[in-house]
């Protein structure tokens, strides 16, 4: 047992940052409406490199659709109980992956591309972004799918109603 402290030790520190990162999330999206077909899910992977997510949807209309991380884990009135987007710094709106923390929200995923049989699949890594800890913890706050496409545009991307929304789950630590 001569090493049996080092390694534990060594395994709960990632690059000296003192984080584990082998928290996982799940998502089951739920259309907003009384009889709307879309449904899907979500795992969220924490990593080094930021939140690992993968989005797949079903019953939704063909084309490109927002997704993003609102302020709130609630899905009530038409995924209005989910709040704006979750974006503790004011930060203007944008697509995280290549903005950043300071010119992004933390949930600005863009866009989910669904095909013509209504399924759709994104995969996406929201760096600095985790699902418990620090000022852009995630879980329990909800991934909401928008009926409009993300333009980007000020203050959230123009995207339209909610039409599917589910709250963030932390399933393993």
């Amino acid at each position: 047992m001569r090493y049996g402290w080092g390694v534990l030790v060594g395994l709960g520190l990632v690059l000296g940052t003192g984080r584990v990162f082998a928290e996982t999330g799940t998502v089951e999206l739920r259309g907003t409406t009384e009889g709307s077909a879309v449904s899907g899910s979500a795992m969220l992977i924490d990593s080094p490199q930021g939140l690992e997510v993968t989005v797949e949807v079903m019953g939704v209309a063909p084309g490109k659709h927002a997704i993003h991380i609102h302020q709130y884990g609630a899905c009530d009135d038409q995924g209005n109980a989910a709040g704006g987007h979750f974006n503790p710094d004011g930060a203007p709106h944008g697509f995280l992956p290549s903005d950043g923390l300071s010119k992004a929200h933390p949930g600005d995923m863009g866009n989910l591309d669904v095909g013509q049989d209504g399924n759709g699949l994104l995969t996406i890594r929201l760096p600095g972004v985790t699902l418990s800890g620090g000022a852009y913890g995630v879980g329990g706050r909800a991934i909401v799918l928008h009926e409009k496409v993300d333009d980007f545009g000020q203050p959230t991307g123009n995207a339209g109603g909610r039409i599917g929304c589910g709250t963030i789950v932390i399933t393993a630590q």
